[in-house]
């Protein structure tokens, strides 16, 4: 499923040179406990991170150490009460903290534990560094492991997310791009970015997920959005037990529609591994090979589910090398944590006996109802043009390179040049 899920968006150029990757990491996200018993266990991501440099993948991109997201920050989304609800724990007293916790659906799936603000601040940092990194255009694939806590909604958490660094790290990236296409393979319905963007016609969401008698119990096939978003939701429904060449035959047609209606100027990824075969919480029975195709489009991958944790490093660990155009060897080497992986030692690992409950009829009649309504979306929303304001020699320089105007164009200088202390320019930029 991975690889036939990334290697159908990661860039690749025509001449085959590598795109610039930035990975974000903060060594401290390893040390947070969700407590004792619980499935999500942040470890998952220095055992993938070590994993990583085993393979020497980080020696052939940029590693960063992300700064930590602010309240205000958060805030963007998050409401204030709840934010500040999450700070400040230790100041509350014992009674108002407790009915909080119920107002903000904190307890049980979302426990508290110690430094949950902190980690929280970790997670939603290396999301917003990756797209600050991607409109900066310093890098063409942008990656946070620690990232894709899809649950999050604005006012409480859900299903161990307490933020949601997708939903932030999109709205910075609306701040300048038109259009993003949000895909989300995890294992659970991508339910808190989708409620986010339901009704906007500038996010296109999308998710793979199970159906049915499954956590969080949305996602059906006829959520399409609401108002502007009318059909900017995707979901695609699967049943227990699909397999990769199953997978494909909704992932690649699906996909690459919504790319050519669509026509994103950026896509993020939330790479849940809990689709894979064997995961503790899981019920698919997908692997990390299968397919590719290349889309020239900027890339942010970001994590998710996962709670078989070794998978969850092999698997991220070959997503990494995938966007870096890395070949890597079946045999894992050794490494400090190189005693989780046995008894094989080895990066793919094969899928099970579960029952494929996905039929042919089952999967044609979901294709086709996604693609009739990727064909009943509206035209991809264009880019607005903005009003700037620039000076005599840029204005100049413009007409020359589009060849605007050529025989005016000393006229026109001198008549800026005679004029230049009586009136400004404006010109319109798209």
């Amino acid at each position: 499923l991975l690889n036939f899920a990334l290697e159908l968006l990661v860039l690749q150029e025509m001449d085959g040179s590598r795109k610039r990757v930035a990975y974000y990491y903060d060594a401290e996200i390893g040390y947070y406990h969700y407590g004792r018993g619980h499935p999500m266990r942040p470890f998952r991501i220095t055992l993938t991170h070590n994993l990583i440099c085993s393979y020497g993948l980080n020696e052939r991109m940029k590693i960063y150490r992300p700064l930590r997201a602010t309240a205000d920050q958060m805030k963007q989304f998050h409401s204030d009460d709840y934010i500040e609800f999450l700070k400040s724990k230790d100041g509350m007293e014992e009674l108002v903290f407790a009915k909080s916790m119920h107002r903000y659906n904190v307890g049980d799936d979302c426990p508290l534990f110690n430094g949950m603000f902190s980690f929280c601040q970790i997670s939603a940092g290396g999301s917003l560094a990756c797209a600050q990194k991607i409109t900066s255009e310093e890098a063409d694939i942008v990656i946070n492991w620690g990232g894709g806590l899809h649950h999050a909604r604005s006012r409480e958490a859900s299903g161990f997310c307490y933020v949601n660094d997708i939903v932030l790290a999109i709205l910075h990236l609306l701040e300048y791009y038109q259009r993003v296409l949000y895909i989300d393979i995890d294992c659970h319905h991508g339910d808190g970015v989708e409620e986010a963007f339901y009704a906007t016609n500038r996010v296109l969401t999308m998710s793979f997920h199970k159906f049915g008698e499954f956590f969080p119990g949305s996602g059906d096939i006829n959520d399409i959005g609401a108002d502007e978003g009318r059909y900017y939701a995707v979901n695609v429904p699967l049943r227990d037990g699909i397999t990769d060449e199953h997978y494909q035959q909704l992932f690649e047609p699906i996909v690459h529609m919504a790319v050519q209606y669509f026509q994103p100027n950026v896509i993020v990824m939330q790479c849940g591994s809990d689709s894979l075969s064997g995961d503790r919480l899981g019920v698919l029975n997908l692997t990390a090979k299968g397919y590719r195709k290349s889309l020239n489009i900027p890339l942010m991958l970001v994590g998710g589910g996962g709670y078989t944790i070794k998978n969850v490093a092999r698997c991220w660990t070959y997503e990494t090398a995938l966007a870096i155009g890395a070949e890597l060897d079946n045999n894992l080497p050794t490494h400090e944590y190189i005693g989780f992986y046995a008894p094989d030692f080895l990066l793919h690992f094969a899928p099970t006996n579960i029952e494929n409950r996905n039929t042919s009829t089952y999967l044609e009649e979901t294709r086709n109802t996604i693609l009739r309504n990727l064909r009943l979306m509206p035209v991809a929303p264009s880019v607005q043009m903005e009003r700037q304001f620039c000076d005599s020699k840029i204005f100049m320089s413009l007409i020359r390179k589009f060849n605007i105007l050529q025989k005016w164009t000393s006229v026109i200088e001198m008549v800026f040049v005679n004029h230049a202390t009586r009136f400004s320019t404006t010109c319109y930029i798209n």
